[in-house]
Parts: structure tokens; C-alpha cells; sequence
């Protein structure tokens, strides 16, 4: 009798405890209490051994109903409990939507990005294909089959970057003009854009700049084919208005070469500060492909012909824009850049 009532004061001490816990720490503390390895209850069991051989079976029943009674209670209230908590951790968490949202700010297309797409759109609608190569060049594609000696000026030190005397870091797109005459047969007419890299650096020149360089090879092409290319990118480019000026030039693998201007966008052609009262802007350089050129890559020169040109893709933006320090390109400056959502650039 004595063992069952301590049995019956144990399990209601436990029940009434386990109501009483207030959070799922403390119902954990009345779970070690009562049902763990040093429990109350647990050691009642331990008890059994003092008790006679027939009064342990009905003591152990009557525990082990306790403990199975306390676990119930005690898994009921953990759930009451813990509803209880994530109600309370929800409300504390809820997010008032009555306010204004934070709106983030939109980004746009980089001015150089947008002049080298359109520049791609005008041409590719000429029928031009984009062709690309490596950065890291060597000898023979920058230089030496481009009809560039040895001796040549643009072989400094001071001029290019070299890695060694065979590798460098292109100082123009032609090499991929000269891959691509290797692999194909004319007719030839691609555009290849791409990073360039030259010592140079002041507010019209950046060691590392953007380029377009044309070519065209096929039969019987003239420099009335090339003035006329030119002239209808121009009025493209900068209005229909833009007149476009030729002027005599020299470039090793251009034969005869030329200088191309386009009528001031500032002014119109009247003269201003921007073109120095000219009139005339400078915006690329050009020519027929000089014959060396063509038999390097094994076509035959009383075959076929060709015209070339390159451009900046900063100096075309510069005019466009009206910018005046080619460094503001490369500030990553956001009240720079912003201000080309307004000149129609996509929002990113």
C-alpha cells in the first residue's frame, strides 16, 4: 500500500507539472525530473528490488502505467506549448505592409555597351558577320601578318604590352581579320569587336579600350564601296544628316588608307569649340586591304580585293554623348552612369 501511494503522489506531482510549465525549456526540465535517467519515477522502478517476489510484478505495472500517464500529459502540453511559441514568434515577425517598400535602384546599360550593340545592329543589318578571337595574341597575328615590320614603332616596349618577345596583349582586333581569311574563302565580311590594349592614358586614351574593326573581301571591291559603307554607318550612327570627310592616311596593312571625319555633332559642320571651328570630328581610320596582306593569308590579290576599318568604341560614344574625359567611362560613377536611362538605355 505504501509503495502504491508513493506511486500515485509521483505521477500527480508530474501531471500538475507538467500543466504548470509555461515554456518547452521547463516541460523539458519536468521531463528530466520525473522520466529521466535519475528521474522520480525512473527510480521507483530501481526500488522494485526491495519488494517481495509477488508484490514486483503489480509494482511494476503500476510504474510503468505512471510514467506512460506522465507521457502522455507531458506530450500534450509540449504541443500546446509549442503552438503557443510559434504563434508568438509569428506575430513578433510580422511584417507591417502598410508601409511604403523600399524600392531599389534600377541600373542601365553601360554607355560603352549600348554604342558597341548599336554599332553591331548597323552592321550585322549590312550583312556583316561578329567575329571574335583571343586577347592574348602573338607575333605573327598582331604584328607580322598584318605587314608590320620589325622595326616598326608599334613594336615598343612603350606601345604594347608584351608577356614575352612571341606573346602580348592585342593592340587591336585585325588578328581576328587575319583568322578568319585562314579559315574561309571569300567573301569575306565580318565586324570584330572586342578589348584592345595600348600604353596609352590621358582624358582621350585608355591602356585598355574598346574596338570595332570591319573587313570586306570579294571581288571587285572598290574604295567607292568603302566610302559608301562609311558614310551610311555615319548617318546611322550620329543622324542622316552627317556628312563624312576622307582624308589621306598611312597604315602598314592598308593600301591606299585614309582617315574618316564625320560633320561635328555639336554644331553641325558650322564650327565650335568641340571640333576647334573645323567642322569635322575624327572617327576612324580605314583603307584597301594592302596585297602583302591578302597573299599572307593565301588569297590571290589580282583575285580579289578588300576594304578595312577600325574604330573606338569610347571615341564613338565620346561624340555621341558629348563626353570629354574618356576616364568617366571607367569611374563606375552611378550619377554618371544614370543619366543614359534617359538616352535609351535598358534598365537592368
Amino acid at each position: 500500500m505504501e509503495f502504491r501511494v508513493k506511486v500515485d503522489e509521483t505521477t500527480e506531482q508530474a501531471v500538475e507539472a507538467c500543466r504548470q510549465a509555461s515554456s518547452t525549456k521547463e516541460l523539458e526540465q519536468v521531463r528530466v525530473q520525473y522520466l529521466g535517467k535519475k528521474g522520480e519515477l525512473t527510480g521507483l522502478l530501481r526500488g522494485l528490488g526491495q519488494l517481495s517476489a509477488e508484490e514486483r510484478p503489480l509494482a511494476g505495472k503500476m510504474v510503468n502505467d505512471a510514467k506512460t500517464a506522465v507521457e502522455d500529459v507531458l506530450k500534450a502540453r509540449q504541443q500546446e506549448l509549442r503552438d503557443a511559441e510559434q504563434d508568438q514568434r509569428l506575430a513578433a515577425e510580422t511584417i507591417d505592409i502598410s508601409l511604403p517598400g523600399r524600392p531599389r535602384p534600377q541600373g542601365t546599360l553601360h554607355p560603352i555597351t549600348m554604342v558597341l550593340d548599336e554599332i553591331k545592329d548597323i552592321f550585322v543589318g549590312m550583312g556583316y558577320q561578329v567575329a571574335e578571337g583571343p586577347e592574348i595574341e602573338n607575333d605573327y597575328y598582331n604584328f607580322e601578318a598584318l605587314n608590320v615590320p620589325k622595326d616598326h614603332p608599334a613594336r615598343d616596349m612603350q606601345d604594347t604590352f608584351y608577356f614575352n618577345e612571341n606573346f602580348l596583349l592585342r593592340s587591336q582586333t585585325s588578328p581576328v581579320q587575319i583568322r578568319t581569311m585562314e579559315r574561309q574563302d571569300p567573301p569575306v565580311r565580318i565586324i570584330a569587336p572586342g578589348k584592345v590594349y595600348r600604353s596609352d592614358s590621358d582624358v582621350t586614351h585608355s591602356p585598355m579600350f574598346h574596338q570595332v574593326e570591319g573587313l570586306l573581301v570579294d571581288h571587285n571591291i572598290t574604295f567607292a564601296d568603302l566610302k559608301g559603307t562609311l558614310q551610311l554607318f555615319a548617318q546611322k550612327m550620329f543622324g542622316v544628316h552627317t556628312k563624312t570627310r576622307f582624308r589621306a592616311s598611312y597604315f602598314p596593312f592598308t593600301e591606299p588608307s585614309a582617315e574618316v571625319d564625320v560633320s561635328c555633332i555639336m554644331c553641325g559642320g558650322s564650327g565650335c569649340r568641340v571640333c576647334s571651328n573645323s567642322g569635322w570630328l575624327e572617327i576612324l581610320g580605314s583603307g584597301m586591304v594592302d596585297p602583302r596582306v591578302l597573299t599572307k593569308v593565301g588569297y590571290d590579290p589580282a583575285a580579289v580585293s578588300g576594304f578595312a576599318f577600325g574604330m573606338g568604341v569610347e571615341r564613338v560614344a565620346m561624340l555621341k554623348y558629348g563626353i570629354h574625359d574618356i576616364r568617366l567611362l571607367f569611374d563606375n560613377d552611378v550619377r554618371f552612369l544614370n543619366q543614359f536611362a534617359a538616352k535609351g538605355g535598358c534598365q537592368v
